[in-house]
């Protein structure tokens, strides 16, 4: 923090002007105050930068985007004018030291448990920030400040609009660089376009300056351009980083942007400590919040009073974001806001005193497919080639089936899921959900997994019945309630799934053959023998279309019954299997088709008994009576 000089101007629209924070690439950061007293920082664009057009609407565009970001650990913006001579924005003072001011100053290497609850807040953050459309390019250990109630990430999504200038040429002298060469993405080292996933490759590296106070990728100091190299095409050095981060870490860090996480993965299945910050960094952020939040109160009622204007209070704040000790304390009025200052500072005293119950899914190593420290037998070496290439638990391994709408007995909407086994990234699981008119199946990727839990993210359609009718899967969490039931969430939906057969052959015996309409002349009259039913069910895997129908009926012109008879030929998609058999909805056989036929809705199968004799029912996945067959051969 440094004292305003004559240069400066004493305010910027609405806000008086404290002290300067910081020059960067875009402009100049002061201190500043409301007129309510709330402390916030205030960003003024380089006269250069100003005087360039596109630079301005790129600016105005990215402003609007940054007030649409909201939700723990962003700043809010509070104000901006970016059509002014200078163009500016106000963004909520956040009252903590950075990560890079912590770890390389004060504190050193981050304890395990508060990088794992670093790597959720940041995760959560960057949710927000995608969410609005941006990308942060620029996370790196200075831009993140930590506060009692967790990480805040600043500076996001600006230097987009510094970007666009220096990408036609005409600012490579002022110094802006669109992130920074020791946390950057291999994209970004290409000069590729950068998506959300570039985000979190900086995270990964982020996470290992928490752990061990380096960059994964060595610093500036033998060269940028050598920097850049190794994170393009080196391996990260991970010495020192504690053996159950190195499966996030390295997710983080794959090349392959597809190939990581995303930050709302991370966010869903990284747990926070509680409190998430050592005592010894705890503390002394408590005291300056708690100060901050008195000097604000204290502005906030001279404000009101009219009785002219506030300074902080004298001392020693936390760096690198003290507020300015260049005036004596203002006069606290007797009893005014003594309480709310207290709780404050009562508050982060007992953060710092509560005993934290650690609990966290791991995330393991996408190399290993296992967490270094959970996994780890007794009497088991290092050895990366000893341990196996999954990481899913053996309870979890096969099919298992649901029922979404309706009831087992009648449902209306069912899914399956088959899990194998694999590393994380790797997609191991493949999805089968049927409603009463569409089956979609895909292959999901597996994200996290522990002893009674495994977490599939994004998925891939591979088959849709309708075809284009499909969206992929979203986020599934899988919970082990015993070996032969578990607990299936994806968003607001839940269901209970069953262990259910798998393979290359999954239909019961009691299904198998051929299988006629029985007669019903109480439906059809003197014409029932005209109307047919042919059912043929194979053997097969769930996926295959292991059913055909050939269904007959008397052509029937303006109501009137001919002589002349039509078939439709269907067949269908196994999508479930058990007690009954789960049918997508059923598809045209070319070779039996007539312009009459239509195709049809999804089935369950269920075979029963009848007069000592097996009897077939199809029963449509919505409220309707059942087809019902009997064994021909």
């Amino acid at each position: 923090m440094e004292p305003l000089n004559a240069e400066d101007p004493v305010g910027i629209g609405p806000f008086r002007l404290i002290g300067r924070l910081g020059v960067g690439g875009m402009g100049r950061v002061f201190l500043a105050r409301s007129a309510g007293g709330r402390t916030v920082a205030v960003k003024v664009v380089h006269a250069q930068l100003a005087a360039q057009e596109e630079f301005r609407l790129r600016f105005a565009r990215e402003v609007a985007a940054l007030e649409r970001v909201g939700g723990t650990g962003t700043a809010p913006v509070l104000g901006s004018d970016t059509s002014a001579e200078s163009p500016w924005v106000a963004i909520g003072y956040v009252p903590g030291p950075s990560l890079r001011t912590v770890v390389g100053d004060e504190f050193g290497p981050l304890p395990p448990t508060t990088v794992r609850s670093l790597a959720s807040g940041l995760a959560r953050a960057l949710v927000h920030i995608h969410a609005a459309g941006l990308v942060h390019r620029d996370l790196k250990p200075s831009n993140v400040l930590l506060t009692v109630d967790g990480p805040q990430v600043i500076d996001f999504g600006i230097a987009r609009a510094v970007d666009t200038v220096t990408d036609g040429g005409g600012l490579t002298s002022t110094g802006a660089v669109v992130g920074s060469p020791g946390f950057m993405s291999p994209e970004q080292v290409r000069g590729e376009r950068l998506t959300p996933a570039s985000d979190v490759f900086c995270l990964g590296s982020v996470l290992v300056y928490a752990a061990t106070g380096r960059a994964p990728f060595g610093t500036v100091d033998s060269g940028v351009h050598a920097t850049m190299f190794r994170i393009a095409h080196d391996e990260p050095d991970l010495t020192g980083v504690a053996p159950e981060l190195t499966g996030l870490i390295k997710a983080c860090l794959a090349k392959d942007p597809a190939a990581r996480p995303s930050a709302a993965e991370i966010a869903e299945t990284v747990q926070v400590a509680d409190p998430w910050l050592p005592a010894d960094v705890l503390a002394p952020i408590g005291r300056h919040a708690a100060r901050l939040l008195e000097a604000e109160a204290e502005s906030g009622a001279l404000a009101e009073t009219g009785t002219g204007s506030a300074a902080l209070p004298a001392g020693d704040p936390t760096p690198p974001t003290p507020l300015p000790s260049t005036a004596a304390p203002a006069p606290r009025a007797p009893g005014r806001r003594r309480g709310r200052t207290a709780l404050v500072a009562g508050l982060a005293a007992l953060v710092v005193a509560a005993a934290a119950t650690v609990t966290y899914s791991y995330w393991p190593d996408p190399d290993t497919g296992r967490d270094a420290q959970k996994n780890r037998a007794a009497g088991e070496t290092g050895d990366v080639s000893a341990r196996p290439a999954g990481i899913v638990p053996g309870a979890f391994i096969g099919a298992w089936e649901g029922v979404l709408q309706g009831s087992p007995e009648f449902p209306r909407e069912t899914a399956r899921i088959e899990i194998a086994q694999g590393a994380a990234g790797s997609k191991s699981a493949v999805y089968v959900q049927v409603t009463e008119n569409r089956l979609c199946m895909g292959r999901s990727r597996l994200v996290s997994a522990d002893e009674d839990k495994v977490v599939y993210g994004e998925s891939d359609v591979t088959t849709g019945v309708p075809a284009g009718r499909c969206t992929p899967a979203a986020h599934q969490t899988l919970t082990l309630r015993s070996p032969d039931v578990l607990e299936w969430a994806s968003g607001a939906a839940k269901a209970t799934f069953r262990k259910a057969p798998s393979g290359p052959a999954v239909v019961p015996a009691r299904f198998l053959g051929h299988w006629s309409r029985i007669p019903a002349p109480e439906v059809y009259g003197k014409e029932d023998d005209r109307y047919t039913s042919e059912v043929t069910i194979t053997q097969g895997p769930v996926g295959a279309p292991v059913i055909s129908v050939i269904d007959g009926y008397p052509r029937t012109i303006d109501g009137v019954t001919t002589t002349e008879d039509w078939s439709c030929g269907t067949t269908a998609v196994l999508a479930g299997v058990g007690d009954m058999l789960v049918l997508g909805p059923s598809t045209r056989d070319a070779t039996a088709w007539d312009r009459e036929c239509q195709e049809g809705l999804s089935r369950f199968l269920v075979v029963d008994k009848l007069n000592g004799k097996d009897r077939l029912l199809a029963y449509p996945m919505l409220d309707g009576e059942p087809n019902e067959y009997r064994r021909s051969s």
